[in-house]
């Protein structure tokens, strides 16, 4: 697989895990799909606040997360990236579908919980696609700490001198990666506000075109 194309799955793969963290932040009651961890600080503070009992969802996001890296590692292993690619878009069109079909947006059921949850085994295997496929990206694209932390190095290299050609490409690497996960942030909370859940199809179809890109590497 040639750099630009890396660049361009790079890229989709950031873009989409940023925008379906923020969709089911801001339209399925403060729930992340991508970084399970952060949830873990949600529920906490909704526990200390009173909160309503919606706060133990939080914690059923995490042995989602770890089946779905558990499957998507053996689909990646075993079917390799392609077909991982197409499961992860069929989950996110599917989530994204029954949302709008069924008015999901912000509503404490069962019904709302459960395709969030698709979207969280979704993002699932996008992080075991990203393990079993290293070389595929130019890093994690579904949580951006260690991303930022080799940029801050490479922009410290470069500043002082110190193997600037190298730092320079790495960099610009991780630029890919970051600024996609930025971007799609702000498009997740510009359409979950106005559209709700239902704008997880959106990357459903994100997913397709970069099953589509990988697929021209046959």
């Amino acid at each position: 697989m040639d750099n630009k194309n890396i660049n361009t799955i790079t890229l989709v793969l950031a873009l989409v895990a940023g925008y379906c963290d923020t969709v089911t932040f801001v339209a399925a009651r403060n729930i992340f799909s991508a970084h399970v961890t952060g949830n873990f600080i949600v529920f906490a503070y909704q526990l200390v606040t009173g909160a309503s009992m919606d706060a133990w969802i939080k914690l059923i996001t995490f042995p989602i997360f770890i089946m779905a890296v558990m499957s998507g590692g053996w689909l990646a292993k075993n079917q390799g990236q392609k077909k991982t690619l197409l499961a992860e878009a069929l989950l996110l069109l599917t989530a994204g579908i029954l949302a709008f079909i069924l008015h999901l947006d912000n509503q404490d059921t069962v019904v709302m919980y459960a395709v969030v949850l698709l979207v969280v085994f979704a993002m699932g295997m996008q992080n075991a696609l990203g393990k079993v496929f290293s070389k595929a990206t130019h890093g994690p694209t579904t949580m951006m700490t260690g991303n930022v932390t080799q940029a801050s190095l490479d922009l410290r290299a470069i500043l002082i001198g110190e193997n600037t050609a190298e730092a320079v490409a790495s960099l610009k690497k991780q630029s890919v990666t970051i600024f996609g996960f930025l971007g799609g942030c702000f498009l997740g909370g510009l359409l979950g506000k106005e559209y709700g859940l239902a704008a997880v199809a959106l990357s459903g179809l994100c997913m397709i075109a970069c099953y589509a890109l990988s697929k021209k590497q046959d």
